[in-house]
């Protein structure tokens, strides 16, 4: 009985602190779909928050062009800018904003990172919804166009990046921290 029950407890331990669900949906010659799921413990107007106006805590900074996460923003706006400065008056726009749904959504048009050296667009979805005492996020990013080589190896690199940024999104919307 009591394997039993600390088995049961490890699972559910290990449920709460599973980490983001990811999955390549769908590859083809013309490009690619990823998906990732977290439930955060926080209510979605807090994970909103989080999303746009914290970007530079939380964001990765090895997946920036600066190195640091500070240099990023997101212009809480229809058409605003994701952007990164860089030293010398540089700048990168990640991607633009193209329709804001306060506490629900947030979606961004743009190829991140080395998709955008290539003929490609995507569009990256936040989906936020109420559920069990705190916030499922649902982070699709879909991608078209043409890239050397297609798209298979490139698409679950892109996934693991995306995932790695949920997780990272959830760690500091729940403890104000990052891994």
């Amino acid at each position: 009985m009591f394997r039993a029950t600390a088995l049961v407890f490890l699972c559910v331990c290990a449920a709460a602190a599973a980490p983001t669900r990811a999955a390549v949906l769908d590859v083809s010659a013309s490009g690619f779909t990823t998906r990732s799921e977290a439930h955060i413990n926080a209510a979605p107007a807090k994970v909103y928050a989080t999303l746009l106006h914290d970007v530079g805590k939380w964001w990765n900074p090895d997946h920036t062009y600066s190195g640091k996460s500070a240099n990023l923003s997101i212009e809480a706006r229809v058409g605003g800018c994701f952007c990164e400065h860089l030293e010398h008056g540089g700048a990168v726009e990640h991607a633009r904003v193209i329709n804001l749904q306060p506490g629900t959504l947030v979606r961004m048009s743009g190829a991140f990172g080395p998709l955008q050296s290539s003929g490609l667009a995507g569009t990256l979805s936040w989906a936020l919804a109420a559920a069990d005492g705190g916030t499922r996020v649902q982070l699709t990013y879909g991608v078209g166009g043409y890239v050397q080589g297609g798209f298979a190896e490139l698409a679950p690199a892109v996934d693991g990046v995306l995932g790695g940024q949920l997780d990272r999104l959830k760690a500091f919307a729940e403890t104000r921290k990052v891994p």
